[in-house]
């Protein structure tokens, strides 16, 4: 019996010590980054060196997201923002970011990418009146664009801690082979793919650049369409025949499922969004195979 008790004891002695021991804290450097696309690559690369974190949650849309007060502290304490370019919060919130954190390095990493034309304004209300100066933002749906944001990362990393370059080059390769496999893996997949398709919002002008597809946007400058604009995407669609409507969970999805109730096409959620990029690039491409 004395044993049991004195093995009671030691239990409540070591779970009183595990809850009153201080936490251990992460004391890595912190990077922040604007989209979880954009955390995967540079977690690839930045490994056990850097804490990396993004400041529009998954689910949110980085057109219109405003950082929470929280963020922006953190945001001050990191060791450099990366910022993939041109997507909307980034276009209303740098000035903001930069003067809430001075002497912070930006990096942007759409430096070398072959920009496209195209614009996503939201016109929500007066504050979210996003227009990028004509330029299509979503680069990172894109195997070749991957790639020279990859390098862009990599540059950003040995600039901070150029002591680490040979360790961060050799993340790079590694990421970079990565990006390859799954370039291969979709130009497998999209041999005798769909070469029209559907979205809500334009988030696949790169993709549907690399492979020559036709992408048919439902958004009209990044507003709901009207009527009239409804009347004639479905007349089009009528002559173009395309068998998907890709739709992403930050946008209402209404006028899509209209269309393809009208048209009795698939309607098909993607993330190009999600932290788990090589992934998504390829269910997108396995979407467009199967339609």
């Amino acid at each position: 019996m004395k044993r049991y008790i004195y093995l009671i004891i030691t239990l409540l002695t070591i779970g009183v010590s595990a809850c009153t021991s201080p936490k251990q804290t992460d004391d890595k450097p912190t990077l922040t980054v604007s989209i979880e696309p954009l955390r995967y690559f540079t977690e690839a690369i930045a490994g056990d060196r850097f804490k990396v974190v993004s400041m529009v949650p998954e689910g949110n849309s980085p057109e219109t997201y405003d950082p929470t007060p929280q963020q922006l502290v953190d945001q001050a304490k990191s060791k450099a923002f990366l910022r993939i370019g041109y997507i909307g919060f980034e276009q209303t919130w740098l000035k903001k970011l930069q003067d809430n954190a001075p002497g912070q390095p930006f990096y942007d990493l759409s430096k070398g990418v072959a920009l496209m034309a195209g614009s996503c304004s939201h016109e929500e209300d007066n504050a979210h009146n996003h227009a990028h100066e004509g330029v299509e933002p979503h680069i990172w749906n894109s195997v070749k664009n991957a790639r020279i944001i990859a390098n862009n990362i990599f540059q950003a990393l040995s600039e901070i801690d150029n002591e680490q370059t040979p360790y961060y080059q050799h993340r790079l390769d590694s990421l970079l082979q990565v990006i390859d496999n799954t370039g291969k893996e979709m130009d497998t997949l999209m041999e005798n793919a769909d070469r029209t398709f559907l979205i809500y919002h334009p988030a696949l002008t790169y993709f549907a650049r690399d492979y020559r597809l036709n992408q048919i946007s439902i958004e009209a400058d990044g507003k709901e369409p009207s009527p009239a604009h409804l009347k004639e995407l479905i007349q089009l669609c009528r002559e173009e025949q395309p068998k998907i409507i890709f739709v992403q969970k930050e946008f209402d999805t209404r006028n899509a499922e209209i269309i393809a109730r009208e048209l009795q096409v698939n309607v098909i959620p993607i993330n190009p969004l999600s932290y788990h990029w090589n992934e998504e690039m390829i269910n997108i491409a396995k979407a467009l195979s199967n339609p």
